[in-house]
């Protein structure tokens, strides 16, 4: 199955289905139509159909029900082979195992030596290497203007941070995050070939086990070294656990906060008088974070959950062995939980920190916490630096990745000012 390279978004195709586009070339529409579509709506991913709850209540009581499941044995078009690895999205639901692929007392196990190596302690003891990558970056930025005095925020600041920080905490050598970064834009793109991508997954897979066995021979204090020398919650992991971990925190955590620190610039400079509010300091960076968080999700569809028996959902019933996307960035938005004006960008809006943006329950993103110190340290200093920053382009010029699950844009050219 390939995937469509479509000059205009999709059409929706079938009664009430929305085609997922993954060109995104219409994100604020494709929410809005997921939303109009009900509390569960029938989606399309590359000819693919599923499930996805766009409501907020909905989304946290289905994220806490043991019917619903990450083993992809579990979904009847895979075990019927309609579904193969030649579906482009396939690596994220199918990426070996760790504790985003499994469930129960597995996952409690594997989730437990994360958190052993994601402690707020360690967070804090880094907090000064995180201010020192953004002072580097933002030296870097001044430095990368051109002589219309233009610079890429994402290429230049919002992309390094988080690889630096990541591989800071995994002891992957500065010399090796360019490549990280590459492999993993690659692997998410709708544009790969999915036999490109498959070989991506197998050239990383190969990347962690080295980096995992030279740390089992030689351990250091990074996350790695934490992973593989955890001692409680049962059996120390596996080779293939550490790597399956690693591979997918890597993937989630930078993704995530390259669109979280891009998505709040966006949001205060397209809305000055928001801005003008935290740098008044009658609002704090924290709710800037919350409230993008909330109203401009880094993940837009999380893949996916099974179902191991029907599950009625209001009027819908999510039959064994179907398929769940949770559509984050719809749920963001939902008016029942946020009120009538859940489309705006408002930081003093009371419900801010009333989201599911990293997730509900026993699989809620365990590098939340990481992608917040980052942020709260990254938004404030580049503010500081840079009080005159502004887009360089009409807001309304700036494209996303063809990216069907990360908000991520192709590129964030700024004034600095």
């Amino acid at each position: 199955m390939n995937c469509p390279h479509t000059a205009a978004a999709p059409a929706d195709r079938g009664a009430g289905t929305v085609v997922i586009d993954p060109m995104v070339q219409d994100l604020d529409g494709e929410t809005a139509r997921l939303r109009d579509a009900g509390v569960l709506a029938r989606i399309d991913l590359l000819g693919v159909p599923a499930w996805t709850v766009t409501r907020h209540a909905e989304a946290r009581q289905l994220l806490l029900d043991p019917r619903l499941v990450k083993d992809i044995d579990a979904w009847g078009l895979w075990r019927s082979g309609v579904v193969t690895r030649a579906w482009p999205l396939i690596g994220m639901i199918d990426a070996g195992r760790s504790m985003f692929t499994v469930d129960g007392a597995e996952h409690r196990r594997l989730r437990t030596k994360t958190s052993q190596a994601l402690t707020p302690r360690r967070l804090e003891a880094i907090r000064p290497e995180i201010e020192k990558f953004t002072q580097e970056l933002l030296d870097a930025l001044d430095a990368a203007q051109g002589d219309d005095g233009v610079v890429d925020l994402k290429a230049v600041f919002a992309q390094p941070l988080p690889m630096r920080v990541v591989g800071m905490l995994m002891g992957v050598d500065e010399s090796q995050h360019a490549m990280l970064t590459r492999q993993y834009k690659a692997f998410f793109s709708m544009l790969t070939p999915q036999d490109e991508r498959l070989s991506l997954l197998a050239e990383l897979d190969v990347f962690y086990t080295d980096l995992v066995r030279e740390k089992t021979a030689r351990p250091t204090d990074d996350l790695t070294s934490a992973l593989i020398l955890a001692e409680e919650g049962g059996e120390p992991l596996t080779e293939e656990e550490v790597v399956g971990n690693l591979k997918a925190m890597v993937a989630a955590g930078h993704e995530t906060t390259i669109g979280l620190v891009l998505n709040a610039v966006r949001a205060l400079l397209s809305h000055p008088d928001q801005l003008r509010k935290v740098l008044a300091g009658e609002a704090g960076w924290d709710a800037v974070i919350e409230e993008t968080l909330r109203w401009d999700t880094p993940t837009t569809h999380l893949l996916m959950r099974f179902a191991t028996e029907d599950i009625t959902v209001g009027d819908e019933v999510i039959r064994k062995g179907e398929g769940l996307v949770v559509s984050y960035r719809a749920i963001g938005r939902d008016i029942e939980q946020h009120g009538a004006d859940a489309d705006a960008f408002d930081i003093t809006r009371p419900t801010r920190n009333r989201h599911m943006t990293f997730g509900h329950g026993p699989h809620i993103c365990p590098g939340a916490a990481l992608s917040r110190v980052e942020a709260g340290i990254a938004l404030p200093a580049l503010f500081t630096r840079f009080p005159g920053l502004r887009l360089a382009v009409p807001d309304e010029e700036i494209t996303k990745l063809p990216v069907m699950t990360q908000n991520d844009m192709t590129a964030f050219p700024v004034l600095l000012g």
